[in-house]
């Protein structure tokens, strides 16, 4: 399956969740076994030498692909939540995001100086809830961070937020 062939496996819905926004559904690449897998196996090949110990995934799309690929790296994995969520001690960055304002949290001891992070989700649009989870990650002081996005949606520069030593990279370019 080629990356052309996983885009057109995503829906897009118009005006969701709110009028004006254009939001692409993952869950239907997920639902296709053949492009999950697809997905699953270029997402291993663009870090399994990289010496990942942790993936943070942020709450809740970032909680599909994240496991799978801690699962394939040999990493553990580490929620991103909202307020409330977490069940023990957390620290937490505030940020605007494209329709509105949220907080995310983390558990304080979920990462330490070891580790080499893989911070994932959904989607890249203008970059605000991972710009937050990057602030977060780095608070725990991990070695290095890593970004990863299943799509980036160029056209917002969501990438030009952040730092040019963390790697910023996306399976699928729209």
């Amino acid at each position: 399956m080629s990356r052309e062939e996983l885009v057109n496996t995503i829906r897009k819905v118009p005006d969701f969740p709110i009028p004006g926004i254009l939001f692409y559904d993952v869950t239907t690449l997920f639902k296709d076994p053949v492009a999950l897998k697809k997905l699953s196996d270029t997402m291993y090949e663009m870090y399994k030498d990289k010496g990942i110990t942790k993936v943070v995934g942020i709450e809740s799309r970032g909680f599909i692909m994240g496991p799978i690929l801690a699962t394939r790296l040999g990493a553990g994995f580490i929620p991103i939540r909202k307020p409330g969520k977490l069940p023990a001690e957390t620290i937490e960055e505030s940020y605007d995001k494209e329709y509105g304002k949220d907080t995310i949290q983390i558990h304080k001891d979920a990462l330490n100086e070891d580790d080499v992070v893989l911070l994932h989700d959904d989607l890249l649009a203008t970059g605000g809830t991972m710009k937050a989870a990057c602030k977060l990650v780095q608070k725990l002081n991990p070695k290095k961070v890593y970004v990863n996005f299943i799509i980036e949606l160029k056209e917002l520069h969501g990438k030009e937020l952040f730092n040019p030593n963390v790697e910023v990279k996306s399976v699928l370019s729209l």
